[in-house]
């Protein structure tokens, strides 16, 4: 009979692991770090920048500027000729139906003068905060601009017929006359293309690429 294996037999017939070359003592290569994830190619964020506006829309800034520059004379003006042209729209107002009283003439030039100096100073706060708004691309804000243009321009009418009377309106009628001209000028400029491109872009944004510089848009 074939005589029984040992404990240590089975042991010499087991499979043994590798052995490194470190451990049987060659002089094996050190081991390699892994190697970094690349950064090439990869498409960088966009960066927000400030681009100079077109042409077009710096002329229809300066045209609202000049507008706001002449409203703003004209209130002024219109402030200091209160005193003397009271009496000329009390005369004026008269001469339309002369049968009331004396008192009455009176308020109803007192109402006229502050409804024209209300209105025109109203009207003046709004433009300055459409200009606002036009400057910071806001949606709509020709729109508004529009509406102030038109509002003036019946405030014009109506300031010429019942306010500006007498010499001293003659001026106040060409000041607010300027004014109108000058802010429809100023729309002009801002419906042209590049004025229009310039605010629905919203933002100027610069698209970078790695190693290659960036682009405008």
């Amino acid at each position: 009979m074939k005589p029984e294996a040992t404990i240590s037999d089975l042991e010499a017939a087991r499979p043994q692991p590798p052995v490194a070359a470190a451990d049987r003592g060659g002089a094996g290569a050190p081991p390699q770090a892994p190697a970094r994830p690349t950064l090439a190619g990869k498409a960088a964020a966009p960066v927000l920048v400030k681009l100079a506006p077109p042409v077009s829309v710096r002329l229809a800034q300066l045209g609202w500027v000049l507008s706001l520059v002449t409203g703003a004379v004209a209130v002024v003006y219109l402030f200091i000729i209160r005193e003397t042209q009271l009496p000329e729209m009390t005369e004026a107002i008269k001469a339309v139906d002369g049968t009331r009283a004396e008192e009455t003439y009176s308020t109803a030039a007192e109402i006229l003068y502050w409804t024209a100096f209300g209105i025109l100073a109203v009207v003046l706060l709004v433009q300055v905060t459409c200009l606002v708004s036009f400057n910071n691309r806001r949606p709509r804000a020709r729109w508004w601009q529009f509406g102030s243009v038109m509002l003036l321009g019946i405030a014009l009418i109506g300031i010429r017929e019942l306010v500006a009377v007498g010499e001293r309106g003659l001026p106040l009628t060409r000041l607010l006359a300027l004014q109108v001209g000058l802010a429809l000028l100023a729309l002009a400029f801002s419906v042209l293309p590049p004025a229009l491109k310039w605010s629905a872009r919203r933002h100027d944004v610069r698209a970078v690429s790695p190693g290659v510089g960036g682009a405008d848009l």
